[in-house]
């Protein structure tokens, strides 16, 4: 029988798919749905720290004062009056999701305070999470902060809610940090349990209409996978932490590299929004298909058999890969018809 079973965070999975931050968990009866098509943990969608401070008179007095000075300022932050779910509603819905499975219900935070950090990690664990997801999207356009200050910030964060909390921390980046294994290193020293690669950068659009800057969500696509599938395999046996692929997860071979890359799960959403809930079961069979195909008996038998440290070609993972792909294209005059021999 194949084993699909798993570990991330310390917590035990019955296999690697694992349902990302989305629209999917807000609302309650999705969890049981989740979880009946074969998800082994559910991350509930990030509960924003400007979302909640909307509903006080500070930001609404730092709203108003923003638009003394940079009027425009104000049209890049979410419509409050549409995006209903504060603090109670997340906490609320977190403790009976948590009640209608029994599968692992992961909390997911976007905060940008070092106060409402704590504070709000504090307020999960309470309402019975059991872990946490710190969705860490900050665009440093100060040219005065340096990478090793953004880095240190990073650190500082995971210190200051490893000691408020009891369970365990990961860490979604994004992929554009300088040193990333070198990162990674430090933020498990740090106390995070593990890493979630990589977070999506939504970069908004132009309307040459209006002139305006505008949203452009776009949901993900396979080829995405390729730069998480990258990392990991040099992340993995090098750090030691728990990894998560998300992004470009959309069907059973791309679990099945992500568990040869290195990593412990995969988080999917694209391909759920895209096929339905119910693709989870497909990609599950998918995946017992192939690995008894390939005589594979368990996930943990090919977990990091594609990695940096162990494939027999290392440097296709540095810049030898990156000189043979160069060398490895051909082009061609457009109409120009290919010449065999």
């Amino acid at each position: 029988m194949i084993d699909l079973s798993t570990n991330y965070l310390g917590l035990k999975l019955k296999n690697p798919v694992v349902v990302s931050a989305s629209p999917l968990t807000e609302k309650l009866e999705n969890f049981a749905r989740l979880e009946d098509a074969g998800a082994s943990a559910i991350v509930m969608y990030s509960l924003m720290e400007e979302q909640i401070e909307a509903e006080s008179e500070n930001i609404d007095n730092a709203l108003e004062y923003g638009t003394n000075s940079y009027a425009e300022s104000t049209s890049y932050l979410p419509d409050m009056q549409k995006y209903h779910i504060g603090p109670d509603r997340y906490l609320e819905l977190l403790r009976k999701g948590k009640a209608s499975v029994s599968i692992p219900v992961i909390a997911s935070l976007n905060g940008r305070s070092p106060g409402g950090w704590v504070r709000y990690s504090e307020y999960m664990e309470l309402a019975g999470a059991d872990a946490l997801e710190l969705n860490i999207f900050d665009i440093p356009t100060d040219p005065s902060l340096t990478a090793a200050d953004l880095e240190n910030r990073y650190c500082d964060l995971v210190r200051a809610i490893r000691k408020s909390v009891h369970i365990p921390v990961a860490v979604k980046l994004g992929p554009y940090f300088t040193s990333c294994a070198n990162f990674v290193k430090r933020l498990s020293e740090a106390g995070a349990d593990g890493v979630v690669i990589f977070n999506r950068f939504y970069q908004p659009d132009f309307d040459l209409e209006e002139l305006e800057v505008v949203p452009n969500l776009v949901l993900s696509s396979p080829h995405e996978l390729r730069l998480r599938l990258h990392w990991a395999a040099i992340l993995y046996h090098q750090v030691e932490t728990y990894i998560a692929i998300t992004g470009g997860v959309h069907d059973s071979s791309d679990v099945l590299k992500c568990m040869m890359a290195g990593a412990h799960v995969t988080m999917m959403t694209s391909a759920l929004l895209k096929y339905g809930i119910e693709h989870i079961g497909v990609v599950l069979a998918g995946m017992e298909s192939w690995m008894q195909e390939h005589e594979y008996v368990s996930v943990r038998q090919m977990r990091g058999s594609m990695s940096l440290v162990n494939v027999e070609n290392p440097a296709a993972f540095l810049r030898g890969n990156y000189i043979k792909m160069l060398g490895s294209y051909t082009w061609r005059e457009p109409g120009t018809a290919l010449t065999t021999f």
